[in-house]
């Protein structure tokens, strides 16, 4: 039942990814559209002059006339097609996600004993609450007389989520830290629809079924809102990949630095195709140097903070863990397998052409070991996926001798 366990976990975790990553383009790329779309808004000669302005288009072999009253049309047409079901289901995948991988793993990705010897329920409850405490902060800060300055307003969020993930590190894994800053912003970006855009739109759809005007105050803050979430997308697409990519989290203390960078990229790039779809003659290339710019100082930070790659650089090794007294202990004839057959990986300096221990696993040491187990037997037992490819010669005896073990741990778990 152990083994049906472990693959149900790793099933449900790729079908609830499965429908995050689909719902998620589904909502990026209608972000996209909408935001090129308003760009590429042109005034006609004679045309309507309640009109923003028009877009012509082709796609699929199709010419199309797109649009945009600058307030609301005079009547509703009968059809209406609401654009937020691709938000609210890329959160409810995300948060499921969150709670399959994260809350209900805990032990394994989220909790570090040597940053804080949490309770699982006590790391969902952090998790969960501040997410909700973050959406509050940004929405008060977006309602403050800071909303009336969007530079100023860009800077304080900026520091607040910078903030917010240098927290994180204190209670959190590396990886658990990286992964909950990215949960953050995304939940402000479905925030900004469920409690700002989607009531805005309801008040002028039932202004205009009254026969009033709506106001146009509803529809300045919506663009606001939905502005702000596209310049953010990018950076929670990496913030979520990272979790993949261990050396973007096998140091915590440069989190809040790997975050400046990547949030300064993603916006950078989405600020210049926002202003290249206003017209191609004013098209800020500088915005690519400068993301650039800032992809390579996280290309460094990471670097600098790798166990692996400090002597390379001439920096001094970084301290070595001091393990609980009370922490469990894989047994001896299971470190020597796993010694002989991963740790050249699984270390906190890994062979040259590894960089980082995948997915940020240590198993150098009894109790990183111990630690990992869930971990061991899904790659080791249950699918043999590592070491891949077999380069270490792990035999089928050596397997059966991890098996055992883990039918062991899984007893006394119970």
């Amino acid at each position: 039942m152990g083994a049906v366990q472990a693959f149900g976990w790793e099933w449900g975790s790729a079908i609830i990814r499965w429908l995050h990553v689909t719902a998620a383009i589904a909502w990026i790329g209608a972000s996209f559209f909408f935001m090129h779309l308003d760009a590429s808004l042109r005034n006609r000669a004679g045309a309507d002059p309640t009109l923003a302005g028009t877009s012509w288009q082709v796609h699929g072999g199709g010419f199309y006339e797109m649009n945009k009253y600058a307030l609301a049309p005079a009547a509703l047409p009968d059809e209406l097609i609401w654009h937020k079901w691709q938000s609210y289901w890329t959160w409810i995948s995300g948060f499921a996600l969150l709670c399959w991988v994260y809350y209900g793993q805990s032990t394994l990705f989220l909790i570090d004993p040597s940053v804080m010897a949490l309770q699982p329920w006590q790391a969902a409850t952090i998790g969960i609450v501040a997410l909700a405490i973050g959406w509050v902060v940004y929405d008060l800060l977006c309602r403050s007389p800071l909303g009336n300055n969007e530079p100023l307003l860009a800077v304080v969020g900026f520091g607040y989520v910078v903030l917010t993930s240098w927290v994180f590190t204190l209670f959190f894994s590396g990886r658990g830290a990286l992964i909950h800053t990215g949960a953050l912003m995304a939940t402000m970006m479905t925030a900004n629809v469920f409690f700002i855009i989607m009531p805005n739109q309801r008040k002028s759809v039932a202004a205009l079924r009254a026969g009033q005007k709506p106001d146009a105050k509803w529809v300045k803050q919506s663009k606001t809102r939905s502005t702000h979430n596209n310049y953010i997308t990018l950076p929670v697409l990496f913030l979520m990949l990272s979790s993949h990519y261990p050396m973007t989290y096998a140091n915590a203390h440069v989190i809040p630095a790997i975050v400046v960078c990547i949030i300064v990229a993603g916006a950078l790039v989405r600020y210049f195709y926002n202003v290249w779809h206003l017209g191609h003659d004013h098209a800020p290339w500088w915005a690519w140097g400068v993301a650039a710019l800032a992809i390579v100082a996280a290309f460094f930070f990471s670097a600098y903070a790798s166990p692996g790659l400090r002597p390379l650089l001439g920096a001094a090794d970084l301290p070595t863990e001091v393990a609980r007294a009370d922490a469990p202990e894989a047994p001896p004839e299971v470190v020597d397998i796993v010694m002989t057959r991963c740790m050249m990986c699984h270390a906190g300096q890994p062979m040259d052409w590894i960089g980082e221990a995948p997915k940020g696993v240590l198993l150098d040491t009894p109790e990183h070991i111990a630690r990992f187990a869930p971990a061991i037997e899904m790659q080791a037992v249950l699918t043999h996926a590592m070491p891949p490819n077999n380069f270490s010669e792990m035999t089928e005896e050596e397997r059966a001798v991890l098996a055992r073990w883990l039918k062991v741990q899984t007893a006394e778990a119970k």
